[in-house]
């Protein structure tokens, strides 16, 4: 049996990414800004919530399936966005979102991704999401959305929380570029993860293929952090998602939303939903975790739109306590990334099925047979959770 049949856990598959994945680009995913108090809050705060258990109840005909903006899904969980995929493993957004497809999940292609919308497009047969950064060249934004439109993206994701990068000081300390320089310290880290290296010599995707070759400016995207903050857009407000929901013309499900008056803001604006993240912690550190301010954002929205939440999942278990606190989905992104780093569009696969596994059987033990029933009676209330907001 092999490392990746024996993970058991998303822990599991972050412990063989790390052997398996040079340290510049486990770190950028395993990482946080500043202190990363806000990246380790968004697991923490998980556990603090606790299930009810019920027993005697019926557990046969158990079903995950559901749907996020119309589309059914197989559970209620989508591959979130996540820049620099193709460097935790070569061609790795392709291998995630064939594992997703296989999956029947949402799989969302970053704007900074390593392989292209083209790419994605060539190499799966359903649609999937394209998430959007809007910078200062609004031609190459248009250009960048018809380019979605045409690889027929059934949504696009719009991220309102990144116009400026958060400083995450492992990036800047292990010298984050793509492709990676050949420093001595990473020319030995090749040698010691072969399998990296073998696959990394055999694609011809090394940098960020959205980007080189479309935009004048972008010949040069060595220093990520640099050509961030020179190049997005930091007059972003919502008016701009006026113009992008009209020029792509499918839903658009806008990112990054913490507090209540952005998630009004957000629907006035005309999103079709909208995801509750903090960015995985990667941006404003000392901000609350997602799964702390979900009760308020639906409250402030009141049903107008369906809310997801991003940030901290890490199991079924997770998954269920968002779905009970009144999320309609969910997104995952380390926990797909630690996958495809131990193994590729296997270990995407096996990430799923870890996941699914959880869900699937806390929903038993919950008492509950469709994942659609799951709510906040599924929640033990006690006085410490009210204090805690839970």
């Amino acid at each position: 049996m092999s490392a990746l049949d024996r993970s058991l856990t998303i822990d599991d598959l972050k412990t063989l990414a790390k052997r398996r994945v040079p340290k510049m680009f486990f770190d950028y995913a395993d990482s946080g800004a500043w202190t990363e108090s806000t990246y380790r809050a968004n697991e923490e705060d998980f556990g603090k919530i606790k299930f009810r258990q019920r027993v005697a109840v019926n557990m046969e005909g158990r079903t995950l399936a559901s749907e996020m903006i119309g589309q059914p899904v197989s559970m209620p969980v989508a591959l979130a966005p996540t820049g620099l995929t193709g460097m935790q493993m070569a061609d790795g957004e392709i291998k995630a979102a064939r594992a997703a497809e296989k999956s029947g999940v949402p799989f969302t292609l970053s704007t900074m991704s390593i392989c292209s919308i083209e790419d994605i497009a060539e190499n799966t047969e359903k649609p999937f999401w394209f998430q959007l950064y809007v910078m200062r060249d609004r031609k190459f934004i248009e250009r960048l959305i018809d380019r979605a439109t045409a690889a027929n993206c059934s949504a696009l994701v719009l991220t309102m929380d990144l116009q400026i990068l958060g400083q995450r000081h492992k990036d800047l300390r292990n010298g984050l570029s793509a492709p990676p320089r050949f420093t001595p310290r990473f020319v030995f880290e090749m040698a010691i993860k072969p399998r990296w290296a073998l696959g990394m010599l055999g694609t011809r995707r090394h940098t960020f293929r959205n980007i080189v070759g479309h935009v004048e400016s972008a010949g040069d995207l060595s220093s990520l952090s640099v050509w961030t903050n020179s190049q997005f857009d930091p007059t972003l407000n919502w008016k701009d998602v006026g113009w992008i929901k009209d020029r792509f013309g499918g839903p658009v499900i806008v990112k990054g939303i913490l507090d209540p008056e952005d998630a009004r803001l957000a629907v006035s604006a005309g999103a079709d939903a909208i995801i509750v993240s903090n960015h995985g912690g990667r941006q404003l550190d000392g901000a609350p975790s997602t799964i702390r301010v979900l009760p308020e954002i639906l409250e402030a929205v009141n049903g107008a739109v369906e809310v997801y939440l991003d940030g901290g999942i890490r199991s079924g278990q997770d998954v269920l306590k968002a779905l009970a606190l009144g999320a309609r989905g969910t997104f995952i992104g380390r926990a797909f990334l630690y996958g495809l780093g131990a193994g590729g569009e296997a270990g995407v696969t096996r990430a799923l099925s870890i996941i699914r596994n959880e869900t699937d059987v806390t929903m038993a033990l919950m008492g509950e047979r469709d994942i659609k029933n799951v709510g906040p009676h599924n929640i033990y209330s006690n006085e410490m959770q009210r204090r805690q907001g839970f």
